[in-house]
């Protein structure tokens, strides 16, 4: 009998069956998915994958550094050190070389005075629990060289520092609401990055800050880089370096003035604006109260009052209604007028300042008296406010001047009453800032030509060299004829200098200074009427120098003067004056009876020297600094072209090559670095001001590489002078 086939017993479940085909199946969609999803469950993949393999360094750029037009720094980047203390005892594998914050009683004691805070305060950051390391808050942020060594010098275990960049300003409050200041802040990938927040560092700051760049490379297990391996790098792109208009030197000038005036009247506020009168050029301006920039503390306002605060100028503006009316051919000087008050169809009543006026005068004299009663007269009896607004709103009143700042106001020129109008002609009722003011006497020393004012002479690319932006002179429209130009000067300068009249605070013994005096009542809340009080003024000041050669505007306006005293102005530009009058060389004096005059400079290259000196002296210039034996002049100073008075130096090279050091004891740092630097000498200027002393004794003969110290002084001795 045959033996029959075994079978196989074991029998499956259908559902057995079908529920392992089901996971394979899920197996399968799974591996797919993993296999071709960029994210799952919230995670991406790739970065994951990246994160394990790849690392990327970020490659930080450094902001631009700010520079003033004499190439002082004004604002750069400087390392700065985070303190951190570890906690954690696990840190430290020997006993005898602690890695951990081993005494914190001790470590609070001794960190507290370079940190500049409490013990206790210290203790409740390393007495926090359950921490692997700790930071002390904004006191351990920020910190110098100076402070890292100190705290190195302690040797106190469990002390780390992480080191970064902040922005620092060597001068402190100098130039402070238009340089503004710039912060670390935190971006989206939680990396530290210096934004600016006030000034020109906000409004440069895509140029300033650069662009950071990064190298992502193959890491080993320890994080270490793969030889051999590709990395990708894109370079840090610098910030770019950017050089202002600012003269340091005029600034000083400004800024000290601003602190005098304040010790000796005391003001709300006070600003002055300068600007180089035949480019635009703002070489100085300041506001006070001013701020430290690198500590901030002492900060009051955020708003620059040079460009962001209008405010109701007072009698300046005259100055522009009268250019209005002779512009459009309404004005007739000699016309005469009763003073003292006029009362408006509403029965509004206007008066002079003093009330009672000066009985009938004429337009000429009205102005040089800041009569308030001769605007009112000559715009009802000759003008409309069409005439005023379109005149205001082309000299830039009523919109922003452009200039490269931040949170730029506009002011207001809105006027349609009757009193409206009439107060409007003599600035009040309508609000305009000191820039607006400086710009809109650009047509009073360019032959009628409007000109924007500037403030950034070029920005320059940091890694090559190349200026990618230069500043430069720009002409708006021309806005007066020669003879409107030269009747208002005619007539500041009767304001100034005339016997009686209200600019006299003002009046130098050369009488080169020549402007007008504004004084302005403060509105009250909501507008509602104006305030009585003494003080309850704002008192200022639009004027030229040197009328025989405009090269400077200024504009001076200071908010409650102490008792209402206009000294707290005039006293102020006067300093000014007198500090720029020297440094640049334009002082001038008719004490001995000596005429002012004006002579524009030839080329003397080439020339014999005899023959040049016997040129300069037939034109009435006679200081002359003559550099070498030579018989034949080979440079110069001021250059071809350049315009200058009679009392300015001139310095002529000769063909000598047996040059000696000059004396430059006395000489402005403008004169002092042009003598030099004609005598191939290098210079380093110490100081604001006047050469007090210089490190080389005149007489040594120059070498090649020379180079020199000079000391200077804002004090002006004239008896080391020459």
């Amino acid at each position: 009998m045959k033996n029959k086939k075994r079978r196989n017993n074991i029998k499956y479940s259908k559902s057995l069956i079908i529920a392992s085909l089901f996971l394979v199946g899920v197996m399968i969609i799974r591996l797919v998915q993993l296999s071709t999803a960029k994210e799952i469950d919230g995670t991406n993949l790739q970065k994951l994958a990246n994160s394990r393999t790849t690392k990327t360094v970020k490659l930080e750029a450094n902001r631009g550094t700010i520079y003033s037009a004499n190439k002082d720094v004004l604002a750069q980047n400087v390392t700065s050190y985070k303190l951190i203390a570890y906690l954690d005892s696990k840190r430290t594998t020997n006993k005898n070389k602690p890695q951990h914050v081993v005494d914190k009683d001790l470590t609070a004691e001794k960190l507290a005075p370079i940190l500049g805070m409490e013990k206790q305060d210290v203790l409740k950051y390393l007495n926090k629990e359950n921490l692997y390391q700790t930071e002390f808050g904004n006191k351990g942020k920020g910190l110098t060289e100076i402070q890292k060594i100190e705290i190195e010098n302690l040797k106190l275990p469990g002390l780390d520092f992480i080191e970064s960049y902040k922005r620092y300003y060597p001068k402190g409050n100098f130039l402070s609401y238009t340089l503004g200041y710039a912060t670390p802040d935190e971006d989206k990938n939680g990396d530290t990055v210096i934004n600016g927040k006030m000034g020109l560092e906000q409004y440069y700051n895509n140029i300033l800050k650069g662009e950071d760049g990064y190298v992502t490379y193959q890491k080993d297990l320890k994080g270490y880089k793969i030889s051999g391996t590709n990395e990708i790098r894109k370079d840090a792109v610098q910030g770019k370096d950017i050089y202002l208009t600012i003269d340091s030197n005029v600034q000083f000038f400004i800024e000290q003035a601003l602190a005098n005036s304040k010790a000796n009247y005391g003001y709300e506020w006070f600003t002055i604006v300068i600007l180089d009168a035949k480019t635009g050029k703002v070489l100085g301006l300041s506001s006070n109260p001013n701020f430290d920039l690198n500590t901030r503390n002492d900060i009051e306002s955020y708003l620059d009052l040079t460009i962001s605060v209008p405010y109701e100028p007072g009698s300046t503006m005259k100055t522009y209604t009268y250019m209005a009316a002779m512009e459009n051919n309404v004005y007739n000087g000699d016309a005469t007028y009763k003073s003292g008050t006029y009362v408006t169809s509403d029965g509004t009543e206007i008066g002079d300042w003093n009330r009672a006026g000066w009985g009938y005068i004429s337009y000429d004299r009205g102005y040089a008296l800041s009569s308030n009663v001769g605007v009112i007269n000559l715009i009802q009896n000759n003008m409309n406010s069409t005439m005023l607004r379109q005149y205001y709103k082309r000299l830039g009143f009523g919109k922003k001047t452009g200039i490269t700042l931040p949170n730029e106001q506009a002011g207001k020129i809105n006027f349609k009453y009757e009193t409206e109008i009439l107060n409007a002609g003599f600035g009040q009722g309508i609000t305009t800032t000191p820039m607006q003011n400086v710009q809109a006497m650009t047509p009073l020393t360019n032959d009628g030509m409007l000109l924007k004012p500037y403030i950034v002479e070029k920005i320059v690319d940091h890694d090559t060299g190349e200026v990618v932006f230069s500043g430069a002179r720009k002409e708006k429209e021309r806005l007066a004829s020669t003879q409107t130009v030269e009747k208002m000067l005619k007539l500041m300068d009767d304001t100034v200098n005339g016997i009686g009249n209200t600019g006299s605070l003002y009046r130098l013994e050369s009488g080169e200074l020549i402007g007008k005096t504004g004084t302005a009542q403060i509105a009250g809340d909501n507008g509602r009427g104006y305030l009585s009080g003494k003080s309850d003024i704002i008192s200022s000041f639009s004027g030229v120098y040197p009328k025989s050669d405009p090269q400077f505007i200024i504009y001076a306006s200071v908010k409650r003067p102490g008792n209402g005293n206009q000294r707290a102005v005039s006293t102020a530009v006067l300093e000014i004056v007198s500090n720029i009058s020297k440094y640049y060389g334009t002082e001038v004096s008719d004490t001995e009876g000596e005429k002012i005059t004006s002579y524009k400079m030839p080329s003397f290259k080439n020339k014999s020297l005899e023959s040049v000196q016997k040129t300069l002296k037939d034109n009435n210039i006679n200081n002359v600094v003559v550099i070498g034996s030579g018989n034949k002049v080979v440079n110069q100073y001021p250059v071809k072209n350049t315009t200058i008075v009679n009392k300015d130096r001139v310095f002529l090279l000769t063909n000598d090559n047996n040059v000696k050091v000059p004396d430059v004891k006395g000489y402005s740092s403008k004169e002092a670095k042009e003598l030099l630097k004609l005598c191939n000498i290098k210079s380093t200027l110490n100081g604001n001001g006047y050469v007090v002393s210089q490190s080389i004794e005149p007489g040594v003969d120059v070498v090649n590489n020379m180079k020199i110290e000079l000391q200077l002084s804002p004090k002006f001795d004239a008896d080391v002078t020459t």
